[in-house]
Order: structure tokens, then sequence, then C-alpha cells
């Protein structure tokens, strides 16, 4: 008995298809990559290859700045985070922040509440994942019992943070705290 020979086998088609597929997703995964921007973090106000390279320096004159003084803010409000059920980590307190002009008064004392008068003082307002809107402010002036912000405008919603830097000496210390504005009713 003869065999019939008219079988047709599929694999060249399929490896052809695996092949197409395969440069499909690949040609989908890097178009979806190129559509969302990586933004830089700004930590320690300043850019992240600069803080990553000074980092161990950065740290000690952190540590020495903390073991002397310390730096606050004062007079805002803040908003009770609920805490999420299903996390471990407590939510900390975020600055209410008013649509319009904001100003901010932060106080650097030594650690037995003597006033430093002649510290160099640096302020970031920012957003988490963008650098975009960054309000930085080199030098704050002290007048007389606080280094108070000039009025700064804030009008889009959403979250923010607050950054200070404050320089005494060879020691500088780093202070942080989340800020957000309410949407518009």
């Amino acid at each position: 008995m003869k065999k019939n020979n008219k079988e047709q086998t599929y694999w060249p088609q399929m490896i052809v298809g695996f092949l197409l597929l395969g440069v499909g997703l690949g040609y989908w995964t890097v178009k979806t990559a190129i559509s969302m921007p990586v933004q830089e973090t700004n930590n320690y106000m300043m850019k992240y290859q600069e803080a990553d390279i000074n980092i161990n320096d950065i740290l000690t004159k952190k540590e020495a700045f903390d073991r002397e003084y310390d730096l606050n803010l004062s007079g805002i409000k803040t908003m009770v985070m609920r805490d999420n059920i299903y996390s471990n980590r407590v939510q900390p307190e975020l600055v209410v922040l008013s649509n319009g002009m904001n100003s901010f008064k932060y106080s650097v004392t030594k650690k037995d509440g003597t006033i430093i008068k002649d510290a160099k003082v640096s302020f970031l307002l920012t957003r988490p994942h963008s650098r975009r809107d960054d309000k930085m402010i080199e030098k704050i002036p002290f007048n007389g019992e606080f280094y108070k912000t000039p009025d700064i405008n804030i009008s889009q919603a959403g979250r923010y943070t607050l950054q200070l830097r404050a320089t005494i000496g060879d020691k500088t210390g780093y202070w942080s705290v989340g800020a957000y504005l309410k949407p518009k009713k």
C-alpha cells in the first residue's frame, strides 16, 4: 500500500507566526515605554546624579546637623489622613495648601531652643514624580523670628512636597513634608 504524501505540515507557518508575534510585542513594549516619561527625583534638593555621587558627604553633614539643630514649620494647617487598614504604614499628616498665594514660616533652632539667625536656608516646592512645576527659592530671608518664604502662587490641585535645606557652617539639614491642594468645587 502506498502512503499518501499529501499531508501538509504547518511548522514553517507557526515559526513565521511566532516571529511576527515577537516583533509585534517588542514594538508595543518600546512604544509604551516611550510614551511614559521618566522623571528624576529631587531628594536633598539636587539632581539625582549629584546626590548619588555625594551621598556619604550629604548624610554625614545631615547627621551632624540633626545632632545640634532642629527645623520646624509653623503657622500651618494640617489634614489628618486616615490610615489604610490594609497597610501597616502610618499615614503622615499633610499640610493644607490654599488656592492662590501661600507662604511658609520655618524656624531653625538649636536643641536648647536658641534661634539661629545666620543660617543659609533654601526652599523647594515640588510635586511628586515631576520637576516641571518646581519652585526653588535659593535664599529665604530671616525676619526676626522665622525664615519666611515669599508668597508662592499655587493653583493646580493635587499633591506637593515642601522641602527645606538649612546650612550652618559645614553642617546641612534637610526637612520635607507632604502637602495637598484640594480641587476647586
